[in-house]
């Protein structure tokens, strides 16, 4: 089944399929408008898209996410420029793909194989994540992939991994949440950024159950709260070091869990003996009744689920801190307990599936790791060559963004694959000087961003609704995405892309451009690997089969539970890691005396070069303060702010609000230009996962 193979026109019921943005994937039907005084975009589009949600609605980014597909910013022609300090013009597939063989063929003759790095994204579907891995291993045999999944959830991948053998963002179906007797929220504000999430908190607190949020910002979500926790950014590994104190104090260790299923518990419990009421609150500025009152409703709850999100994950000791929080689940005995348990809440589309199939720079499809004999073996086999003929594992996103350019030593070419790091990586002044150091960059995107502006090549690619394959929810079900209409003439796949490329450098082995053909490879490259998808078939998922890997076979039906028999461990017991608060990477000083965190606003996503384009969701950026710094400061609502710190500064409009400590600024990052927020955040690394330090850095605020 061809990537555009289908009907001419969409049928009357419209075709399945699912949104483009956030990792929930909610279902929605599309339907294509072909009738008397449709307006086309173009020959191939044969009219405009509209969405109807397949149940349970969508959110406003859902809603509008059709609007994008015949925007007039559309790229459907490659560009050239033919020169460094030219500009970019219009030229041919072929001379385009030409262009960027022959320029790899002589940078890696030049400088070998990892002359030449790979940047993928979230987004990218498991066909296309699976085919960019294999790409850069098998035809360009370089190091140098990574992904910006990286600046997602790795932190609690690591934590995960090392704490329980296996990293799925919720082991769980994400209808257990409306269940729960408690849930705790920590560094997630659901409400804006994923809304039809929260409608599983809705029904947990309609049937009378506890939510906990733990946020420096009282946020939509920590609003409807029964207990909100607002600690100082960058200390929420103390409070779940507090609150983990108290349940040992008073007794609420679930220990005949902790005996069976655990191993660890008494360094644990040792390290957290320091983090007594009192202090915790002289740590995070939470009070000590707060801290003590939800430790107390945790361990009385008999079904609870701890969820952590990116206010907790994004900082240079990110997965410590998803640790501290997993020792806390599994001192109550919460994971792999039926309708209880521990995740993370995936942000992007496809950040799960995205990191399973080798987009990494230390994986392998299947989740396996590239350093591993073994698996090695078994996908060198799949892919006809050599195990010896892999690369070793590369670095990490940020590091190899910083590794870039002659000057460095570093990849001298850089193909980027559905991510904008211009906008969304931090430290983003450096982030552009190391992409313009680069002798090529080839950028294959649908829209012009802020990266794409920089490229040598930009490539026009496929949207979301023109494209087959399969998506990975938070939950690790498998989805299917199916295209409602033809892409625009002169748009190819990226899996055209990736093949021709491949077959320009001569490959050895072969690139379908089939996206069920890739997916029957990724299959076999999987099998036997802790995410294995041997079992998943389109045909099954066609039929209606709700699939969560791992699904080891064609008739396994799946595994929406994890860990109820055991631990994915060699001695299957979860893992319990003592983890102490680590001194700050950036501490406030009279120059600096103030935090900055930045996160999502509920009509942006990410780097905001999708949603800035859509009428319907136009917003302005911001930057928010509480109104008591505000006085002291003499800024008032509306007015222009000037943000700086160590690495730059950020220009946008105050806004006060009570939401906000005050001792804490808030920006979002979905602008480029002068209210970057990333120009001025941390591109300090947790040392385990590389996950950057976005969500806090010292910085000084003034009227602008």
């Amino acid at each position: 089944m061809s990537s555009l193979s289908g009907p001419p026109s969409a049928p009357a019921a419209g075709v399945p399929t699912h949104c483009p943005y956030c990792a929930l994937q909610c279902g929605m039907t599309l339907h294509r408008d072909t009738g008397p005084g449709a307006v086309d975009a173009g020959p191939a589009d044969g009219g405009p898209v509209r969405v109807e949600p397949a149940s349970g609605g969508l959110c406003q980014k859902g809603w509008t996410a059709a609007d994008l597909l015949d925007h007039p910013d559309r790229l459907r022609t490659p560009l050239l420029r033919p020169a460094k300090g030219d500009d970019q013009q219009p030229a041919s597939w072929d001379r385009a793909i030409g262009t960027v063989v022959a320029t790899l063929r002589r940078l890696r003759a030049d400088h070998g194989p990892d002359a030449v790095a790979v940047f993928g994204g979230g987004g990218l579907t498991n066909e296309k994540a699976y085919a960019l891995g294999k790409f850069a291993r098998v035809a360009l045999r370089t190091r140098y992939i990574d992904y910006n999944g990286r600046f997602c959830m790795s932190a609690a991948a690591a934590a995960g991994n090392a704490a329980f053998g296996l990293d799925r963002g919720l082991p769980f179906p994400v209808s257990d949440i409306a269940a729960a007797d408690l849930v705790l929220l920590a560094g997630a504000n659901s409400a804006e950024t994923m809304p039809p999430f929260v409608r599983n908190l809705t029904a947990q607190r309609r049937t009378g159950g506890q939510l906990i949020v733990i946020d420096p910002r009282a946020t939509p979500t920590a609003r409807e709260a029964t207990l909100h926790l607002q600690p100082t950014p960058g200390t929420d590994l103390a409070l779940a070091n507090g609150l983990l104190h108290v349940l040992v104090a008073e007794g609420l260790v679930d220990q005949g869990y902790v005996a069976a299923r655990t191993s660890g518990f008494a360094a644990v419990a040792a390290c957290v003996a320091g983090y007594w009421p009192a202090r915790v609150e002289q740590i995070t500025g939470v009070p000590a009744d707060d801290i003590i009152t939800a430790a107390r409703l945790l361990g009385a709850a008999r079904r609870a689920i701890l969820l952590t999100g990116r206010g907790v994950e994004q900082h240079a000791h990110g997965t410590a801190t998803v640790t501290a929080f997993i020792n806390l689940a599994l001192a109550t005995g919460r994971p792999g307990t039926p309708g209880s348990g521990y995740g993370c809440i995936t942000g992007q589309g496809n950040g799960q599936g995205g990191r399973e199939h080798g987009q990494k720079a230390d994986q392998l499809p299947g989740y396996r790791s590239i350093s591993d004999p073994a698996a090695r073996e078994h996908v060198a086999g799949v892919w006809g060559i050599r195990a010896d003929e892999l690369p070793g594992p590369g670095v990490s996103a940020l590091e190899l963004i910083d590794r870039l350019g002659a000057d460095r030593g570093g990849p001298r070419a850089l193909l980027r694959f559905g991510a904008n790091p211009v906008v969304s990586a931090p430290n983003a002044g450096r982030v552009a000087e190391r992409l313009r150091a680069l002798d090529l960059l080839v950028v294959a995107d649908f829209v012009p961003s802020e990266t794409a502006a920089l490229a040598d090549v930009v490539l026009p690619t496929t949207q979301w609704a023109e494209e087959a394959g399969t998506m990975t929810n938070l939950e690790g079900r498998i989805l299917r995405r199916r295209p409602v209409r033809p892409p625009p003439t002169g748009v190819r796949t990226d899996l055209e892309i990736i093949s021709a490329l491949a077959t320009g450098l001569g490959s050895p082995s072969g690139f379908p451009t089939d996206p069920e053909a890739v997916f029957t490879e990724l299959r076999a490259a999987s099998a036997g690997g802790r995410a294995d998808y041997a079992g998943v078939s389109w045909q099954r998922l066609d039929a209606g089969e709700r699939l969560h890997w791992p699904v080891p076979h064609e008739t396994h039906p799946g595994t929406p539970r994890l860990f109820t028999d055991g631990f994915a461990t060699a001695d299957r017991r979860a893992v319990f890691t003592p983890v102490e608060l680590p001194p700050a990477v950036e501490e406030v000083c009279q120059a600096y005396p103030y935090r900055l965190t930045t996160g999502r606003v509920l009509s942006q996503y990410q780097s905001g070069a999708q949603t800035r384009r859509i009428a319907a969701l136009r917003a302005e950026p911001f930057v928010e303060l509480h109104p008591d710094l505000a006085a002291r400061l003499a800024i008032d609502d509306g007015a222009l702010v000037r943000v700086v710190s160590r690495r730059g500064e950020l220009v946008a409009a105050a806004r006060l609000s009570e939401m906000i400590r005050p001792d804490t600024l808030f920006a979002p990052f979905h602008w480029p230009g002068a209210a970057m927020a990333n120009a001025v955040t941390s591109d300090a690394l947790d040392p385990v996962a590389g996950m950057p330090q976005f969500k806090l850095c010292a910085v000084d605020v003034r009227p602008a």
